[in-house]
């Protein structure tokens, strides 16, 4: 099995910066690809960022230039930071992962439980 663990929400003013944190864990033999998806009350999760691997990157058009996601191959984990965070920015924030868990198997996705980040003054 594989977990990820998520870290780093909380409460933050307009402006503010946040930074979240990912690390995956269990049996993971290879991981194609690590992200970030959000999800506000009353709407559907949807995309923020995702990283591969190779050091692709994908943003929601909606926070290009204020966030940027990174990755520690080698501790198997995946950041985030925020910058100028604004209200609509707040959701509960998920970690995903398209992760091969043994050779000749095929990636499966993971899920973080969840951390909340909200943006307010």
């Amino acid at each position: 099995q594989v977990q990820l663990v998520e870290s780093g929400g909380g409460l933050v003013q307009p402006g503010g910066s946040l930074r979240l944190s990912c690390a995956a864990s269990g049996s993971i033999f290879i991981i194609d690809r690590m992200g970030w998806y959000r999800q506000a009350p009353g709407k559907q999760r949807e995309l923020v960022a995702t990283r591969t691997t190779g050091g692709s990157t994908n943003y929601a058009d909606s926070v290009k230039g204020r966030f940027t996601i990174s990755r520690d191959n080698a501790k198997n984990t995946v950041y985030l930071q925020m910058n100028s965070l604004k209200p609509e920015d707040t959701a509960v924030y998920y970690c995903n992962g398209k992760i091969q868990s043994a050779w000749g198997t095929r990636a499966s996705d993971y899920w973080g439980q969840g951390t909340q980040v909200t943006v307010s003054s």
